[in-house]
């Protein structure tokens, strides 16, 4: 296998399972960021960490431009730089946090379904 596939096939499984987890748990998924938020810049941190690795690995693995895989890429790199806006300006990202309130949580079955269409679609142009 590529690596180009194989991060594709990270990629599918990290959005199904955490697309499905936004669908199916976002009370939790709200606690989760309230928690975290309420940790200050420390919390803050820590989603940066996971943004800047998960899209420093696609990036890295996956130079891909065109069709729906270039899509990924994009994604990556969505990662890396929220990854970074996240460890430079953490009061800004703070202020993001801000808008997770139980009130939103449906934002989170959105952003689940979002995902979850695209591990599809992934897994269609990998495998077709």
């Amino acid at each position: 296998m590529s690596a180009q596939a194989a991060i594709e096939v990270l990629a599918i499984l990290n959005f199904a399972v955490v697309g499905a987890s936004h669908l199916l748990q976002p009370k939790v998924w709200v606690e989760f960021f309230t928690k975290l938020r309420g940790q200050g810049r420390a919390g803050v941190y820590f989603i940066a960490f996971l943004s800047l690795g998960f899209g420093s690995v696609i990036v890295a693995f996956h130079p891909v431009w065109t069709g729906l895989p270039g899509v990924l890429t994009v994604f990556g790199w969505a990662q890396v730089a929220k990854g970074a806006i996240y460890f430079l300006f953490p009061g800004y990202a703070l202020t993001k946090l801000s808008v997770v309130t139980p009130e939103r949580g449906w934002m989170f079955r959105l952003a689940g379904g979002a995902l979850l269409v695209f591990a599809a679609l992934l897994t269609w142009g990998l495998w077709s």
